[in-house]
């Protein structure tokens, strides 16, 4: 017997999170703008620090040679000496060592009032160049960073679905206009890829549902028929139930296949309510296999797709019921709004699920401890196509096992 082949290995979890914290402060972001404005300012004011230290010590060491006095009274009889600026030595009948030592005194003074008033000076002037050199700077960085301004905004549109959007920068051809050119290139490649993509998407799903269509209804036509054998009545059976899984799997990749983009037209959407219509949905099902629903689901709007959003809940509900013990099963449905987010909760009893075949869950024709193919409870796709839903929705969901066995899937939504 051949061995059978080990199924591929699950590509990296993406690190990508969409719950993108927001700063409290936008305006204090570290853009390019900001720290080359500082890095210019910065420079001139080291520069005019160290100017002004420079000066300082050359000031500082031309009036220090003017310390002693620049004369001596070796004797004054009947003489007197009068000075605005050195009131001590009005006195008259003054020893001559303290008239010395005063006019010494009062050099000093003029000396240190000299380098105190140009060090203020100095220091006003300093702060008024910085001014100007951080506003310049900022004025000149704009100028300079404004093609990346415009180069940003350009991809900020095409991450939202507007592929047909060119930059088309004008300008020298320096360095920017290269980039600008080169980002139109790849925006052209790119629109063209997604428009053929678009179109391979239509046409598979029109050539592959119609002969689908067709053999279903020659089988139903056949099994209509009384006098039929009963051998050939199951055998119709069979290939009508093969039939339809075929089809539910062509239903899926196209599914799939336009949920990888981002949504465009956006409506409000109340999760409560796509929560209530997919219990709807699956409640026949839920009491055949004897499961009960049950849960508490608050008005959480967001915005989005209704069609998809129901499909997130819808497969989450499948999967829960199909994928339950046959005693006593119960599955949880909970919508609610937390930390400015919308959440929908399924939670399910079930088989025990390790943690590290969690990942794998999310991939395409992957399911737990079962083949590829061969199964009755699905095609595989399911939870791959709440996954790419709610990336398109900006959101993400996570799942968690259950203590005694099923899970606990979690979607989170921006509101």
């Amino acid at each position: 017997m051949a061995a059978t082949p080990a199924p591929p290995q699950a590509p990296p979890k993406p690190t990508w999170d969409p719950r993108r914290p927001q700063a409290p402060f936008p305006w204090l972001r570290p853009t390019i703008r900001i720290r080359l404005t500082l890095l210019y300012g910065g420079m001139f004011l080291i520069a005019g620090i160290l100017l002004l230290s420079i000066i300082y010590l050359l000031a500082a060491q031309a009036i220090s040679s003017g310390n002693q006095p620049l004369f001596k009274i070796v004797s004054f009889q009947e003489l007197k000496v009068s000075s605005d600026n050195c009131p001590a030595i009005n006195t008259t009948r003054l020893p001559l060592a303290d008239f010395n030592d005063a006019i010494s005194r009062c050099v000093d003074q003029q000396r240190h009032a000299a380098l105190d008033n140009l060090l203020s000076r100095s220091l006003l002037a300093l702060l008024g160049l910085a001014v100007i050199a951080f506003a310049f700077g900022y004025a000149m960085a704009g100028r300079v960073l404004s093609p990346l301004g415009r180069i940003t905004r350009t991809a900020r549109q095409v991450a939202g679905s507007d592929l047909s959007r060119r930059i088309e920068l004008d300008g020298p051809d320096d360095e920017l206009k290269e980039l600008a050119d080169t980002f139109d290139d790849m925006l052209e490649r790119l629109q063209r890829a997604f428009t053929a993509q678009q179109r391979f998407v239509g046409n598979a799903s029109h050539e592959l549902r119609t002969p689908l269509a067709i053999n279903r209804t020659l089988l139903e036509v056949h099994l209509s028929d009384p006098n039929a054998p009963v051998e050939l009545q199951q055998l119709g059976k069979t290939l009508l139930a093969t039939n339809e899984r075929s089809e539910q799997l062509v239903e899926g990749l196209l599914l799939l296949a336009r949920s990888d983009n981002q949504i465009v037209e956006r409506k409000p959407v109340d999760l409560a309510e796509v929560a209530s219509q997919a219990i709807d949905q699956v409640h026949a099902e839920a009491e055949a296999k004897g499961v009960k629903l049950r849960g508490e689901r608050k008005p959480a709007v967001v915005q989005g797709n209704g069609v998809l959003l129901e499909r997130i809940a819808l497969n989450l509900l499948q999967n829960a019921v199909r994928y339950n013990v046959t005693e006593d099963g119960w599955v949880e449905v909970d919508t609610e709004v937390q930390h400015g987010q919308a959440v929908l909760t399924v939670s399910n009893t079930g088989p025990v699920v390790p943690a590290y075949e969690i990942d794998n869950l999310f991939e395409p024709f992957r399911r737990l401890r079962t083949e590829r193919t061969g199964s009755d409870k699905g095609v595989g796709l399911g939870l791959s196509i709440v996954r790419s839903v709610a990336r398109a929705h900006g959101g993400h969901i996570v799942a968690q096992p259950r203590e005694g066995g099923g899970l606990v899937m979690r979607v989170t939504l921006p509101v």
